[in-house]
């Protein structure tokens, strides 16, 4: 029973979780402590989950696309964009908390990051370029792109409506952490409650051979990354929201770094074909948890990231199934206690 757990894809991930919180206990004796004030919840679990929704967005685009054996490296500049567009149309509102002039900038901003990635699978499914380079032509001029609509500045506005997006709470609940949970069980229910989920790791698995069965990889290869493009924008208002601004130069920077280990984390095959939704999920956690962590501890911020890399290199090998078995090799084995000589009956 205990083997068969921890052979579990999701043992190590959810275990090193659990050591990350217990070590914030040691150093703040109030960590696991939730408030309920102002209809809200309050306390550093609720911070964990609101830090995690956008990672957790574009982490899951990115484990669809990772599942068809491609990658995108251009989900920070997504955020940016969609973040600066749509603070931009709020920005010329005459009234910035009215709803009508905020859902429109938001329908703007998802449009868009619609058509970005529709523009990424466009190049790897149609074009045939390879992934990364595909999305790195994205990655660097979506920068430039963000930059050129805030004006190379940053974007202030006062919207109440739009910081329900990323600050604001629905039933005592951040109403980011509610967007991602349910996107996140949409996602989980359309792919494995339906043939979707099958058809994207054969993809995976064998493109030139799922080509062969009858299968229209182009088409689900565009998919993919046109559902990465619309995870991403998501979490460009919520960031943006959160700070009730536009920063197309810092904005999602390097979060596509941080969606990648997060699809590691969960199990996710970089090479292709098995995916985890959950594990995606839980290590997004994992990540945010690692941050506040760090903080609570109070390692220098100049290895900061080198603790980090270590963490995240533990806990790779922790679930990699050959370092496991040369691990346990190496353990000696415990002799095998000897066995009572049967007795025979000889009849006549």
């Amino acid at each position: 029973m205990t083997a068969t757990i921890t052979k579990h894809r999701l043992f190590w991930p959810a275990a090193i979780l659990v050591v990350l919180l217990v070590t914030n206990v040691f150093f703040s004796g109030s960590f696991f402590k939730v408030e309920f004030r102002d209809g809200h919840l309050y306390g550093s679990i609720i911070d964990i989950l609101r830090a995690s929704a956008p990672l957790g967005l574009v982490a899951l685009g990115m484990t669809l696309v990772i599942a068809t054996g491609g990658i995108d490296l251009s989900v920070g500049a997504v955020v940016a964009i969609a973040g600066a567009i749509a603070c931009l149309r709020i920005s010329k509102l005459d009234d910035q908390n009215a709803v009508t002039g905020v859902l429109l900038a938001v329908g703007l901003a998802l449009l868009l990051s619609l058509a970005l990635g529709v523009w990424n699978g466009f190049l790897v499914a149609t074009i045939g370029i390879q992934p990364i380079i595909a999305t790195l032509i994205l990655m660097v001029a979506g920068r430039g792109l963000a930059q050129l609509i805030t004006d190379g500045q940053i974007i202030t506005i006062n919207s109440s409506p739009y910081k329900m997006i990323g600050a604001g709470y629905w039933l005592g609940l951040p109403l980011c952490v509610i967007i991602a949970v349910g996107v996140a069980v949409v996602a989980g229910l359309v792919v494995r409650r339906s043939a979707l989920g099958l058809l994207l790791e054969s993809v995976g698995g064998n493109a030139e051979a799922s080509r062969l069965a009858g299968i229209k990889s182009r088409w689900l290869i565009l998919i993919v990354y046109v559902f990465a493009g619309l995870c991403a924008g998501i979490a460009g208002l919520m960031i943006s929201s959160n700070v009730s601004s536009a920063d197309g130069n810092n904005a999602g920077l390097l979060i596509e770094l941080d969606a990648i280990l997060a699809v590691v984390i969960g199990g996710t095959s970089l090479a292709g074909g098995r995916f985890s939704i959950a594990g995606t999920i839980l290590g997004a956690v994992i990540i945010k948890t690692l941050d506040i962590t760090i903080y609570t501890v109070g390692i220098p911020p100049e290895v900061t990231l080198l603790f980090k890399a270590v963490v995240v290199v533990v806990l790779c090998l922790a679930q990699a199934p050959k370092f496991r078995e040369k691990f346990q090799r190496r353990r000696p084995s415990t002799p095998a206690a000897p066995q009572a000589p049967q007795k025979v009956e000889v009849t006549a």
